[in-house]
């Protein structure tokens, strides 16, 4: 039978079981909180790479908090190797940093052998964004798919693609417009929410059969994993 007691080790004379336990809760906590971002994410794409990321971010924080221990001339030496890395990655999203913060103080709980501390963490975070998410006052006009098409410069194209939008959508906004093609096309991006009894192939019909838009392309969120 498992005696717990050996999880409740020192830092400075660490069991072979407390370390394994330290990265299992690591990986466990962390994939929690991946999963999590999947489930409460709203825009219309994620990084793969980003959710790989919150997964191995507790397993190397807790890796290093291991490796520090109590010794005070190897945080500082850790804290010199890690200042040489260059981390070039820009994190648009204020979400997404929280995110990973979140994964690294799970690593740190679970490296100092806190595991309590790093599960209730674990369970209080996912509470608090599962509350965010689902809340009215959480919520802003989120959209269901982004459209790019592009309409004749000088014509009534632009008109009649926001009539049909605006018949279709509960609501639409315009994120992007650019001229192309030596400037006799205007190519714009669109964010739309769509009204419950309409659907994607009756707002492409409709859009198809404007005789200034061209390339119409309509991209559904919950088709979108990866960009």
């Amino acid at each position: 039978m498992l005696d717990f007691t050996v999880l409740s080790t020192s830092m400075a004379n660490p069991t072979l079981l407390s370390v394994f336990y330290a990265f299992l809760l690591s990986f466990v906590l962390g994939t929690a909180i991946a999963l999590l971002y999947v489930k409460t994410f709203q825009g219309l794409s994620y990084s793969r790479n980003f959710l790989h990321c919150i997964v191995l971010c507790p397993i190397l924080t807790a890796t290093a908090m291991q490796a520090i221990g109590d010794n005070v001339a190897r945080g500082i030496g850790m804290i010199g190797a890690i200042s040489i890395l260059r981390f070039r990655t820009n994190i648009k999203d204020p979400r997404d940093m929280f995110f990973i913060f979140a994964a690294l103080a799970i690593g740190l709980a679970a490296g100092v052998h806190a595991y309590s501390i790093a599960t209730i963490g674990t369970f209080c975070f996912t509470a608090a964004v599962l509350v965010l998410a689902k809340t009215p006052f959480a919520h802003g006009p989120q959209f269901d798919a982004l459209l790019r098409l592009q309409v004749v410069r000088d014509g009534n194209g632009t008109r009649q693609v926001e009539q049909v939008l605006g018949d279709a959508c509960k609501h639409f906004a315009m994120i992007s417009v650019r001229e192309i093609g030596q400037g006799d096309l205007l190519d714009y991006a669109y964010q739309l929410k769509f009204k419950p009894q309409a659907s994607h192939q009756s707002v492409m019909n409709s859009l198809r059969g404007i005789p200034d838009a061209r390339g119409v392309n309509l991209m559904m969120q919950e088709s979108i994993i990866e960009v």
